[in-house]
C-alpha cells in the first residue's frame, strides 16, 4: 500500500437503492425486471452429475431465495432464512436451544413469544430468565454459565421500552453467548442489529417489510455462517417455510419499504405530539418525543424513531368509546400496513400475558397501540380529534 494512502473502506448503497436492486436483478431468461413467481413444488435436474440448486421447493424455491438475499442485504447479514410467519421465525431461533441451555428473554417481549416461551421451551427442558433488558446490569446478572441465547425486543411492543444493542452485545459478547433482536418495528431503514454487535435479526414480514397487510410471514438474517446453515437446515427439517407467492408480495413490499417508513414516521411523529398535547390521553409512548424516556438513546442507536406509537387512555370503557368513533383508522390486529391501525394490547397481542404482568409492564386496560399509516396527517388528526370527543 503507498505510504499516507487509506486503504478504501466499501460504501453501503442507500438503503433505497438496495430494496429495489438486491436479489431483484432482472431474469436472466425473460428479462423480468421483477423476480418471477416459481408456483412449483419440484424441479427437472439435467442429470445425476449437475450440482444443481434446485431440487424440492420445501429446500429451495428461486422466488423465496431472491427474498432471503435481499433481506441479507438490506440487514448487512451473510445470509437470510424466511419462514411461514414471524411466530415460526422465532421459534426456529428458539429451536437452536437444547435441553439444560438458559435462554434470557426480554420481559417486554410480544405476546405471541411469551405464549411461545411458556407453553412450548419451559416444557422442552430449556431454562428461561424474563428481565428487563433495559437495565444492563439485569442483563449482566441473569447470563450463567449455561446461557446460550439473549433474544430483546427494541422499541418493545407496545410500550416502545428502548433497550441499548451496543451495551447488550457487549455483555453476550464477553460470555460467549449469542444475541438475537427482534427488528420488526424498526425494519433495516431505522435500525441494523447487526452493524451493533447483534448475531441474529427477526422480522416478522406480516408487518412493514410487506407493508400492504395481505401476507404473512417471517424471516431470520444471520451475521454468521454456521447460523446460517444451521437455520436452512431447520427450514428443511422442520417445514416451516415461506410460500413462493408470500415471498413475491414481501419482493414487492421491500421496493417501497424506504419510501413508506418516510412517511409512516412522519406521520406518527406529527400524531404523538398532537396526543402528548391532548387533555384527555395521560401518557404517549413513543421514542420520537424529546420527553421520552428513550429518547436519548433511540436517536444513539436509529436512523429513525418508526410509525408505531401507544397512547393511554385510562380505562377500557374509554378505549371502547374511542374505538367505536374511528372512521379513517382501523381497530385491528397487526401493524405496519399503509393503512393506520389501532390495537388494544391488553385483548388482543398481549392477552397471554397474565394480568399482573400486563400491570407491571404498563400494558393497562386504557392503552392503545397505533401504528400509524400513509394516509394524509391532517386526515388523521381528524379523525383522532373526532373520536376523541366521545371518550
Amino acid at each position: 500500500m503507498t505510504r499516507g494512502r487509506r486503504p478504501k473502506v466499501a460504501r453501503r448503497q442507500d438503503d433505497a437503492t438496495i430494496a429495489v436492486h438486491a436479489g431483484q436483478e432482472p431474469d436472466p431468461t425473460t428479462g423480468a425486471v421483477n423476480a418471477p413467481l416459481y408456483l412449483t413444488s419440484t424441479f427437472r435436474r439435467p442429470d445425476l452429475e449437475t450440482d444443481w440448486p434446485w431440487g424440492y421447493a420445501r429446500v429451495a424455491n428461486p422466488t423465496r431465495s431472491a427474498l432471503e438475499r435481499s433481506m441479507a442485504a438490506l440487514e448487512g447479514g451473510v445470509a437470510a432464512r424466511t419462514f411461514a410467519s414471524g411466530m415460526a421465525a422465532i421459534a426456529a431461533v428458539f429451536q437452536t436451544l437444547a435441553p439444560g441451555d438458559h435462554l434470557v428473554v426480554s420481559e417486554r417481549c410480544y405476546g405471541g413469544t411469551y405464549r411461545f416461551i411458556e407453553g412450548w421451551l419451559r416444557g422442552w427442558g430449556i431454562d428461561v430468565s424474563s428481565v428487563e433488558t433495559s437495565d444492563l446490569t439485569q442483563v449482566r446478572d441473569a447470563i450463567r454459565t449455561t446461557t446460550r441465547l439473549i433474544f430483546i425486543e427494541t422499541p418493545s411492543n407496545p410500550t416502545l421500552a428502548i433497550t441499548d444493542l451496543v451495551g447488550v452485545a457487549e455483555i453476550a459478547r464477553s460470555q460467549r453467548v449469542k444475541l438475537a433482536v427482534d427488528n420488526t418495528f424498526m425494519t433495516p431503514c431505522r435500525q441494523r442489529p447487526l452493524a451493533l454487535g447483534a448475531d441474529l435479526v427477526v422480522h416478522s414480514t406480516t408487518k412493514f417489510l410487506n407493508g400492504h397487510s395481505d401476507g404473512v410471514g417471517g424471516v431470520v438474517v444471520l451475521a454468521g455462517e454456521d447460523d446460517a446453515e444451521r437455520l436452512g437446515w431447520m427450514q428443511k427439517s422442520g417445514g416451516a417455510i415461506l410460500s413462493p407467492f408470500e415471498a413475491f408480495l414481501v419482493l414487492r413490499g421491500i421496493k417501497t419499504l424506504p419510501l413508506r417508513m418516510e412517511r409512516h414516521e412522519a406521520n406518527a411523529r406529527c400524531l404523538a405530539r398532537w396526543l402528548s398535547a391532548h387533555p384527555k390521553v395521560s401518557r404517549v409512548h413513543y421514542p420520537g418525543l424529546r420527553g421520552d424516556p428513550g429518547h436519548r438513546l433511540a436517536k444513539a442507536q436509529m436512523s429513525g424513531f418508526g410509525g408505531v406509537l401507544a397512547f393511554d387512555l385510562g380505562t377500557r370503557a374509554r378505549v371502547s368509546r374511542f374505538a367505536r368513533r374511528l372512521r379513517l383508522a382501523m381497530l385491528a390486529e397487526s401493524l405496519g400496513g399503509v393503512e393506520t391501525l389501532v390495537a388494544h394490547p391488553a385483548t388482543m397481542t398481549h392477552a397471554s400475558l397474565p394480568a399482573a404482568a400486563r400491570r407491571r409492564l404498563g400494558i393497562g386496560p386504557g392503552l392503545l397501540r397505533v401504528s400509524v399509516g400513509i394516509e394524509g396527517a391532517e386526515d388523521l388528526l381528524a379523525d383522532f380529534d373526532q373520536a376523541l370527543r366521545a371518550v
